[in-house]
């Protein structure tokens, strides 16, 4: 009995013994799969992972604010409101349904969270240590297969020019790359991402501190702030990273319309909005070339030389970086004279001085592009402007003019051909806002017949483009342009698309996270031909 007990006992230890090496081996099978379908969505499909990464902080958010309690005592604002605003918060659009002021300080820096992490600054950093990663493990890879580069032939122990004399010359950072152009070490790109991080962290601290400073130093800053029970520190820290971010959110419901006198202020807020978004290439080039003529690092040669070979796409040439600042400052100029010859004696500007008016429209202009601050209530402005700032907003945060440039046969684009295919079919951006414009006349189309004042299609298309291009300008609602006179009616600061029907306010959602990826589509519709 005993021996047939040890041998029952030994069959299942050896039974147990192969089952657990059977389901190591299919774990470490299946991580393994998971593993390279995870690098080969990055990879492929970086619009599948940018879309996850938005709706994946957009709900964190909305949970965080839903948790977290407001400073509306009624307690009136509506689930659908919450997620709205922790949508426009990530996807830096600041579309606006609620007012800001009914947020307490605690959801105040929830947002101003949802903002940072979702900047472009903030994104193309992950990026940068997502390629890095990948990179490595191709390193990996390699080293595992044949190489194509004899390594033992190459020193690259130093970077330059070799250190004894009567030895051969050492091979460069470059000339390695140049010797095995699909490959850039990880390290340079992990760099790369060090420098990014530290550029975002200069930039943020460096504005909450300037615009801290600035309410410190004048008194009638202060005041306002104060009687709404809004701290320095916090409208300071806010502001900086929704004007970095070129989000155009404000703790206040008035926006930028109670500091339009603050001329000082605003010139502070101008430059965060440009290296913050359409200058940041340019700056960013500047900063790496600094840190090239400071550490003397081969590395940052590399990369000033290499820009595509990195593959991030906020590292230009330095011909691409000269056109983008000329069309940015054209754009900018442009504007601020037509602003001035239109709206100089206008309602908007009333009681500002001459030196007042310039400013509020050099701050006007440059948040046209993408920001969404503004000083002036949208409604009163002109056709001609309104229609001025729909172009703008339009336009993506680098387009610029080069002449006699074409990519459209790039060497990158010809090795994809499949990709290019499905590029060549899918709508165009225009198609897009076009579909969105139609749901959404759909969706209001009894506030169309009833209050024709306030619902137009322009004001409509003017809301779309404006989420579309995650910029934030609005053209309110106001009681007073009722054909009918409601005295529940009661108007309010925030932007148009709050008085839409809850199907309206879901459309916008989803064009204020399609805006946030439209890098993706920016060659969308080219197989359309209209002749």
């Amino acid at each position: 009995m005993n021996l047939s007990l040890l041998v029952y006992l030994k069959s299942l230890q050896t039974f147990c013994a192969f089952a657990a090496t059977k389901l190591y081996a299919f774990a470490k099978s299946a991580q393994r799969s998971m593993k390279d379908s995870c690098q080969f969505i990055c990879q492929t499909n970086p619009f599948f992972i940018q879309a996850t990464y938005f709706t994946l902080i957009s709900f964190a958010g909305y949970e965080a604010l839903k948790v977290l309690k407001s400073q509306d005592k009624s307690n009136t604002l509506q689930e659908l409101d919450v997620l709205f605003t922790a949508v426009s918060a990530s996807t830096v659009s600041s579309m606006a349904t609620v007012e800001m002021e009914d947020f307490s300080s605690r959801q105040l820096w929830i947002l101003a969270i949802l903002m940072l992490i979702g900047s472009e600054v903030f994104t193309s950093i992950l990026s940068i240590h997502l390629k890095a990663k990948f990179n490595t493990e191709k390193s990996l890879n390699r080293r595992d297969h044949s190489s194509q580069l004899d390594i033992e032939s190459i020193s690259i122990t130093n970077f330059g020019p070799n250190t004894s004399h009567g030895t051969k010359d050492t091979m460069s950072f470059s000339d390695i790359w140049l010797a095995n152009k699909e490959h850039v070490d990880p390290k340079t790109i992990e760099l790369l991402g060090t420098a990014a991080t530290v550029y975002l962290l200069i930039t943020n601290l460096g504005s909450s501190l300037l615009i801290y400073l600035y309410l410190k130093l004048v008194p009638d800053a202060q005041e306002v702030l104060k009687r709404k029970g809004i701290g320095l520190f916090l409208f300071s820290v806010f502001t900086a990273i929704s004007s970095l971010a070129n989000c155009g959110f404000t703790p206040v419901n008035e926006n930028m319309i109670i500091f339009k006198k603050n001329s000082l202020l605003l010139l502070l807020i101008i430059p965060q909005i440009l290296v913050g978004n359409t200058l940041f290439a340019p700056c960013f080039r500047f900063m790496v070339w600094s840190l090239q003529k400071i550490t003397g690092k081969e590395e940052w040669q590399f990369i000033l030389q290499h820009p595509k070979a990195i593959g991030y796409k906020h590292l230009m040439s330095t011909r691409k970086c000269a056109y983008l600042i000329l069309t940015v400052v054209g754009f900018i100029i442009l504007q601020t004279i037509l602003f001035c010859s239109l709206e100089w004696s206008s309602k908007a500007l009333q009681e500002m001085s001459s030196y007042q008016k310039i400013v509020g429209a050099l701050f006007q202009s440059a948040n046209a592009r993408h920001a969404g601050e503004s000083i002036v209530d949208m409604s009163s402005l002109s056709s001609a402007i309104m229609v001025l700032y729909t172009v703008m907003m339009y336009l993506p945060g680098y387009t610029s003019f080069l002449p006699n440039y074409d990519d459209r046969y790039s060497k990158a684009e010809k090795k994809y051909n499949r990709k290019r295919l499905l590029e060549d079919w899918i709508f165009s951006q225009l198609s897009y806002l076009a579909i969105f414009v139609m749901l959404i006349c759909i969706t209001e189309r009894e506030a169309l017949t009833t209050d024709p004042l306030n619902f137009n299609v322009f004001s409509i298309l003017f809301e779309v483009v404006s989420a579309y291009g995650n910029v934030g300008f609005s053209f309110g609602y106001s009681c007073k342009r009722m054909l009918k006179q409601d005295v529940h009616c009661k108007d309010a600061s925030y932007g148009f698309v709050g008085k839409w029907s809850d199907k309206g306010k879901l459309i916008i959602i989803i064009v204020m996270v399609l805006g946030r990826l439209k890098a993706y589509n920016l060659k969308g519709g080219r197989a359309w031909k209209l002749r």
